[in-house]
């Protein structure tokens, strides 16, 4: 007779995790974004927006302190997107016409090469 083991669950629901930071675009520089993400501990790099920026310079000294921006990442962030972009130009990795991941995969290598060998 075969016996059931049963593994101790630590929480309810599925385990999720959470990314040690984050770089985001200007569209997530509002103070709700930022408080959610200083609440569950996430490093983030978002640039501020300059009417928020110059609303903050204002008020003087009771407009706070400018956000924490680190430059390098951000930098590092473009050049990511840049790079997702022209791989989105091949219209069989920007639909996602292939099923299977392993096809998936071997398209998105085929496009990269392409592109490593043009620039």
């Amino acid at each position: 007779m075969l016996e059931k083991i049963r593994v101790p669950r630590l929480g309810t629901g599925r385990p999720r995790k959470k990314p040690d930071s984050l770089a985001a675009d200007k569209a997530y520089s509002n103070g709700p974004c930022r408080d959610y993400l200083r609440r569950r501990g996430i490093r983030h790099t978002i640039p501020e927006k300059t009417d928020s920026q110059a609303a903050r310079q204002r008020k003087g000294s009771r407009g706070g302190r400018p956000p924490g921006f680190d430059e390098e990442r951000y930098k590092k962030r473009n050049t990511v997107e840049r790079a997702i972009n022209r791989l989105k130009q091949y219209r069989a990795i920007a639909t996602r016409y292939d099923k299977r991941g392993y096809v998936f995969l071997g398209t998105v290598t085929a496009a990269a090469v392409v592109i490593w060998l043009r620039t």
